[in-house]
């Protein structure tokens, strides 16, 4: 996967449609930290945002590539990042990098940019002075203008502060100074089609340098340095992890939680919160570890997550997926994430079970289990444990076992995918499962074990 903040110098509906290629807002302090524990082979920075949001700092970039990620840089922030960090192995695209990388560049403002918001596309309302350098020697190649206007121009340019400068005010100004009206006249009407937009060009060089990177097989980067861990950098890592990228653009978390909060099932809602944060833990914990999810684990996690839910065939995956709001994209997102939850899940196995009965008890259901337990023990050992056979439960058969126990037991029918059933109730096997049920059958025969339905007084517990 290829990470990509972008947004006035390439907006998001203009960035070429790339497999694994994940677009992203103008990039701000943080965010790359955030986009690096998603694991992506790669993170490209054109746009960052500076004035009223901290700014994207330099060593949450050396941290991402001291992680083994290629980093990128291009066009705006991007560039001026690489020209920064191009020595620690930052990589510089592009026309507008090698101009700071050489020193020719020096201001920050040369790049920056007055827009509209991501609703209304990133659209430029004033230019930046670097786009008015290109055009400019554009305009001196086809001799629109000599090299000493050109000059001028850019000086004048240089004198507005960034969300004034236009073509329009810059000509304006040039008129009042009574510069070569003349050459300002054929510069006004070549404009509309001479115009260069050399941050473009090079946000579109940067990908394109990627995509072959990428294609090329690079491997991980091999930072040639030793990145110090310091109070401000282990403070700054706090605040970061407090917040997340948001790896749903589409989704709208707030109001979601207002509408799983309307619905006023408290299981559900604990349920939701508790699993989200421990999806968190858990992905934080696979990532300290170094856990990467290369396709072949990607495609066996894929495979199992569809298992457990019945979706076999492709038009109920399709379906699912529509539901849910996913495509294939960012469905292959989320069973990243999913990969490094079950890697964490079956590591700390053991921390589960030592949970598991103080989870239980808060749960208000120990009392219960522990009584089936007990009840079931004494069972296997009055009538030896290779004595509870088929034969001897008390049904003539699997499938009126099955029947019993879903039917009488559960009050529910019999599930169509057995397979899929057990699985989602950590059982090994369907064999694991069949056992289970067939001590539950013994037990129930001889009447030492309660009802395993949840009771209203269970249902009513504090989770």
């Amino acid at each position: 996967m290829i990470v990509l903040f972008t947004g006035p110098s390439l907006p998001p509906a203009e960035v070429p449609a790339l497999p694994e290629l994940r677009v992203l807002p103008p990039v701000a302090q943080g965010d790359v930290y955030r986009a690096a524990r998603e694991r992506p082979w790669g993170i490209g920075i054109v746009d960052g945002f500076f004035e009223r949001v901290p700014a994207v700092w330099h060593k949450e970039i050396l941290w991402a590539m001291s992680q083994g990620i290629h980093v990128f840089g291009a066009s705006s922030m991007g560039a001026l990042r690489a020209a920064e960090l191009a020595d620690f192995g930052m990589v510089g695209v592009g026309w507008i990098f090698e101009r700071y990388r050489s020193g020719a560049l020096g201001a920050d403002d040369e790049v920056a940019v007055a827009h509209a918001s991501a609703e209304h596309g990133y659209r430029c309302t004033s230019e930046a002075l670097v786009n008015m350098r290109a055009t400019l020697g554009a305009a001196v190649e086809a001799e629109i203008c000599d090299p000493a206007l050109a000059e001028r121009l850019v000086a004048i340019a240089g004198t507005l502060f960034y969300p004034d400068r236009t073509w329009p005010a810059v000509l304006q100004a040039a008129r009042a100074a009574q510069e070569a009206p003349p050459m300002l006249d054929a510069l006004q009407r070549w404009l509309p089609a001479g115009r260069v937009d050399q941050k473009r060009l090079d946000a579109l060089a940067m990908i394109e340098a990627m995509q072959a990177a990428r294609a090329a097989r690079r491997g991980p980067l091999e930072p040639g340095f030793i990145l110090q861990r310091t109070d401000v950098w282990e403070r700054a890592l706090d605040r970061m992890r407090a917040t997340r990228l948001d790896v749903d653009p589409g989704a709208d978390v707030d109001a979601l939680l207002d509408e799983l909060r309307l619905l006023g099932d408290e299981p559900l809602y604990t349920l939701a919160i508790q699993g989200a944060l421990l999806r968190g833990l858990a992905e934080e914990a696979a990532e300290r570890n170094g856990v990467t999810v290369g396709p072949g684990h990607l495609e066996r996690t894929a495979m199992e997550f569809r298992r457990e839910r019945g979706l076999y065939a492709g038009p109920s995956t399709r379906a699912w997926l529509g539901e849910q709001g996913l495509d294939a994209k960012s469905f292959a997102h989320m069973m990243a994430r999913e990969a490094k939850l079950r890697w964490t899940a079956a590591v700390c196995e053991p921390e589960v079970r030592r949970h598991l009965v103080d989870q239980l008890r808060a749960m208000g259901c120990y009392g219960r289990l522990e009584k089936q337990v007990r009840a079931k023990q004494a069972v296997m050992v009055g009538e030896g444990l290779d004595a509870l056979d088929l034969a001897g439960s008390g049904v003539s058969d699997t499938d009126a076992l099955w029947r019993w126990y879903f039917n009488e037991r559960l009050g529910k029918p019999v599930p169509e995918d057995l397979e899929t059933y057990a699985a989602r109730f950590g059982f090994a096997s369907v064999g694991a499962l069949l056992r289970s049920v067939l001590i539950d059958r013994w037990c129930t025969r001889l009447r030492r074990t309660p009802d395993i339905r949840p009771s209203d007084a269970d249902a009513d517990s504090e989770p």
